[in-house]
């Protein structure tokens, strides 16, 4: 197609922070299974994640081994019967310093290897879905907001890369330190170790209190915060709108009413979320009175070494703070599980069908169209189009016209399937249109929109789109049968003028001007022309008229005309009204009628008189 409806609308806002996936399990079986091209180097991430962690965890023991000999060495020395055997402390520690830098190391790589994995998930999801787009049915889109669907691409795939980089990596290394520091305190202490665990239910006990208060909180931070994003693009973008109508004041009160939620929300938020630390500091601090005092009595006793109780210090601290982060990955895997749900719902949706058996290829399209007692209706319940019938023969110029909503853009999509009809048929060249690749078909077709759509490139760039691989003369010699030649001569630059993101800097009808240079350039042997002089001057009319009249020779022509008088030579006006076909025929044919389309005429005329 030479041109295409554009325009973005405003990207959705995307999951929130905290939502919950409604099939978690479901979720995280299908990213697994499509992570599984990545196995080998998931556990290879998971060796080294391991083993930095086992190397990590032996550290305090080796540490309390070289308290345990300068407090011998000094009682030694005290009852005169040795000293401190600095050597070997020394070796202690070197060997200490030489494990926690091996730990350094495997940690190091294994968050290497898996943020490859996180990148290439990330780049592989988003590849899919931009080739599964190109595959969807146009009903799809039709059904969604353009933000829906781009959140899928930007949100939440961005919300997989970041949890899965975090929350995989962390859950490993918590759960083996976890088991391995419960071990570490098992081999120095059985009792001091009970006394340990039994600050664990006290610490779930608080950790379940506040987020149970916490998480609502910020379910209503990431909703405000939505609004108040909505609201400043809604007031930035039509900005112009709301000074027009003095509603400066209006649009203010309700931003700050707004803002005052978001704010709300985002204080209690953080006040729940900055009091778990301090509180599970204060019940960590209880737990490490607790194993000094006990330590203590069983250093005297001789059940155990001073170095020990510093080891066992330290594996406490090493034991809450997994159970803190299997909390925060608990929470990150919900938001892992809701965006890969998302994600992997767009990809599992049903796809438009590409391609057929034995498929037609028109070596030398004429672009002759017929409809054969074709009924259509979105639904198959509401037939929208009743038993229509029409010859479109080649070269001829076929106007739509009705009021807003009576359906003629529902011809246009059958036309070039992206619907299809529920009875009758149309043919192109005599064949039917479902017996087209709907690639091959739609190749058929050049599209001039009402909206406009071109690119952040040069002038040159955005005409040869029409066909890429056309010369830089081809290009010129579309925008002179387009009458564009001569404006784009005098831009900055010329042809290589580019063009900025929101195609500012140049005109409403100079945009229009270089679409049909597009399609022109195409050559397309069938074209569809919406109308798009309404929100131009006279004069840009006159020029767009001029560069249409050009276009359409040769060709046959489909236009969704907007001003009656613009199509009075068409071969054949089709009468639309509340998605049927009332009437049809020429200009003479129907003003001879009196019926609706000349109603439509002479009130249009009579307004424009």
């Amino acid at each position: 197609m030479s041109n295409q409806r554009g325009g973005m609308g405003r990207m959705g806002r995307g999951r929130m922070s905290g939502e919950k996936a409604k099939d978690f399990y479901a979720s995280m079986k299908k990213l697994l299974n499509y992570m599984k091209r990545y196995k080998f180097r998931f556990l290879l991430m998971m060796v080294f994640a391991v083993a930095s962690t086992v190397f990590s965890i032996w550290g305090p023991t080796i540490l309390g081994d070289a308290t345990t000999e300068i407090f011998n060495g000094l009682v030694a020395r005290v009852n005169g019967t040795g000293s401190i055997d600095f050597g070997k402390v020394g070796e202690i520690l070197l060997f200490l310093a030489g494990l926690y830098l091996l730990s350094a190391c495997l940690n190091f790589i294994q968050g290497f290897i898996m943020t490859g994995i996180s990148n290439d998930v990330s780049y592989n999801l988003r590849k899919d879905i931009s080739e599964k787009i190109h595959r969807m049915p146009l009903k799809y889109f039709e059904s969604r907001t353009t933000g829906e669907v781009l959140s899928r691409v930007t949100n939440d795939i961005d919300t997989l890369q970041q949890s899965l980089n975090q929350s995989v990596t962390q859950l490993i290394t918590s759960v083996t330190t976890l088991i391995g520091v419960f071990i570490m305190m098992l081999r120095i202490s059985v009792l001091m170790t009970v006394l340990a665990v039994l600050i664990l239910p006290v610490s779930m006990a608080i950790l379940s209190v506040v987020m149970k208060h916490s998480q609502k909180y910020f379910q209503q931070q990431q909703e405000f915060l939505g609004n108040v994003n909505g609201q400043v693009e809604e007031i930035y973008g039509g900005h112009n709108i709301v000074r027009v109508f003095n509603k400066e004041e209006t649009v203010t009160k309700t931003f700050r009413e707004t803002n005052e939620k978001l704010y709300q929300s985002a204080w209690k938020s953080q006040f729940f979320s900055g009091m778990m630390m301090p509180v599970m500091q204060f019940v960590g601090n209880i737990g490490y009175v607790m194993v000094a005092l006990v330590g203590g009595w069983q250093v005297i006793s001789g059940a155990i070494e001073v170095g020990q109780i510093q080891s066992f210090i330290q594996y406490i601290k090493s034991f809450t703070q997994p159970v803190q982060q299997i909390a925060q990955v608990t929470n990150m895997l919900q938001s892992t599980a809701a965006a890969s749900e998302r994600v992997f719902e767009f990809l599992e949706e049903k796809e438009e069908e590409q391609t057929v058996e034995n498929p037609v290829r028109l070596q030398n399209p004429e672009g002759e169209v017929s409809f054969e007692h074709i009924s259509f209706g979105y639904d198959p319940e509401q037939i929208i189009i009743h038993d229509f019938s029409a010859e479109v023969h080649q070269g001829q110029k076929v106007a739509i016209v009705g009021p807003t909503g009576a359906g003629k853009t529902t011809l246009v999509k059958l036309l070039m399937r992206f619907y299809d009809v529920n009875n009758g048929s149309i043919k192109v060249d005599g064949h039917d249109v479902r017996n087209f690749n709907r690639g091959d078909l739609r190749e058929l077709f050049g599209m001039v929109l009402q909206d406009t759509w071109l690119f952040n490139g040069t002038i040159m760039e955005n005409i040869r789109y029409g066909k890429l691989d056309a010369t830089d003369e081809e290009v010129i010699a579309a925008a002179k049968a387009a009458h564009a030649d001569s404006f784009i001569r005098t831009l900055p630059g010329g042809y290589q003028m580019v063009l900025n993101e929101e195609t500012s800097n140049i005109s409403q009808g100079q945009k229009q001007l270089l679409t049909i240079a597009r399609a022109i350039l195409a050559d397309n042997p069938i074209l569809i022309l919406d109308e798009a002089t309404s929100s131009v001057d006279t004069r840009t009319e006159i020029q767009i008229q001029k560069a249409m009249d050009n276009l359409m020779k040769g060709r046959t022509s489909f236009v969704i005309a907007h001003r009656l008088s613009t199509i009075r030579d068409s071969d054949l006006i089709l009468v639309l009204k509340d998605g049927n076909i009332i009437e049809q025929g020429n200009h003479e044919e129907l003003m001879a009628k009196k019926g609706f389309y000349a109603d439509l005429y002479n009130s249009q005329f009579a307004k424009t008189a």
